[in-house]
């Protein structure tokens, strides 16, 4: 029964999200249920990346700017408008440590560390520091791909879409990036 009503209410989200879309590609002014409701998450997002507000909420708004003026070629696919916003979120990440030539941060509260050790099977506080150093030192894409997973909670199918990948190689990737930072932490 939980199940039912669990598919109910995730169907009843999507079609109202699916109806915004559709209305805001009819007038921007109805763009603004879904800014609202997605606003803090790619704050949040761009906040642990960037590390400053004052930037995190430039490059927000950017986000929500090129979202607003590209509503159009939206095409709702079963998914969360928040994939697209969120691809968009770290194009914009990228691009900004591109110009700047700055360093992205890794942040890592204690609800990520214990996710991500129990996968990488590393156990106790003192192993903290070296999850976090062995983090910083992978290539941009791996990092991503476990942030996407352990920090962002997507779904496989969710990382597929934001990284326009497949499912499926969504997962090797993943499983590829976590072999790499066992390797980094020696922990095999």
């Amino acid at each position: 029964m939980s199940e039912l009503l669990s598919y109910s209410k995730k169907l009843i989200i999507e079609q109202s999200e699916e109806l915004a879309i559709e209305e805001a590609k009819k007038d921007p002014r109805k763009f603004e249920p879904l800014y609202n409701r997605y606003f803090k998450k790619v704050f949040h997002l761009i906040l642990n990346r960037v590390g400053d507000k004052e930037m995190a909420a430039e490059l927000t708004s950017n986000v929500f700017f090129k979202a607003l003026s590209n509503i159009q070629k939206f095409k709702f696919k079963g998914y969360s408008i928040y994939t697209w916003l969120f691809r968009i979120a770290l194009n914009e990440c990228n691009e900004h440590f591109r110009k700047t030539g700055e360093s992205r941060l890794v942040v890592m509260d204690h609800s990520h560390y214990e996710i991500l050790s129990e996968e990488i099977a590393i156990y106790g506080e003192e192993h903290k520091d070296l999850l976090k150093n062995a983090l910083v030192k992978l290539k941009k894409e791996d990092l991503e791909i476990i942030e996407l997973r352990f920090f962002e909670s997507l779904q496989f199918n969710e990382i597929g879409e934001v990284l326009n990948i497949s499912e499926g190689n969504s997962k090797v990737r993943l499983y590829r990036a976590l072999d790499r930072l066992r390797k980094l932490m020696k922990v095999a």
